[in-house]
């Protein structure tokens, strides 16, 4: 009579090995999309004109007015940012929110020789056929 013949070590885990190696390569690729989009909504919060609407959202009579203190950015930025050394543009749409309402900041800027220009800057209050242009003086 012939002994059983002996497994190796896949053949006697590979009921637990098959799932675990699955859900490895899984979680390895979510994990991987996760850091691309912290770093890209990272770096779109750090830009000029993002800094600058936020400042300039905060600071304006008006929209505290209408939103309330404090103002505070959504996590669903929205818009493109390109940045060529010297030059670039910025077409962004920044979601606010305030104890009264909310609201939408929308930014367009560019930048020519290493300076940025912001040509329009203004929040939508949501619910309401209003916009307020944070460029203009403030009359309140």
């Amino acid at each position: 009579m012939n002994p059983p013949e002996q497994k190796g070590w896949f053949g006697r885990n590979w009921k637990w090995f098959v799932p675990v190696g699955c859900l490895s390569v899984v979680l390895m690729a979510v994990l991987f999309v996760a850091a691309a989009v912290y770093f890209a909504f990272g770096s779109v919060k750090s830009s000029y004109a993002y800094q600058e609407a936020m400042t300039r959202t905060r600071s304006n009579a008006a929209v505290i007015k209408e939103l309330g203190e404090p103002i505070k950015p959504g996590w669903l930025v929205s818009g493109t940012i390109n940045v060529n050394g010297a030059s670039g543009s910025a077409d962004l749409s920044i979601p606010v929110s305030g104890p009264n309402k909310s609201g939408t900041v929308y930014v367009v800027a560019t930048k020519k020789m290493g300076k940025w220009d912001i040509s329009g800057l203004e929040v939508a209050v949501e619910g309401e056929n209003k916009r307020i242009n944070l460029l203009a003086p403030s009359t309140e």
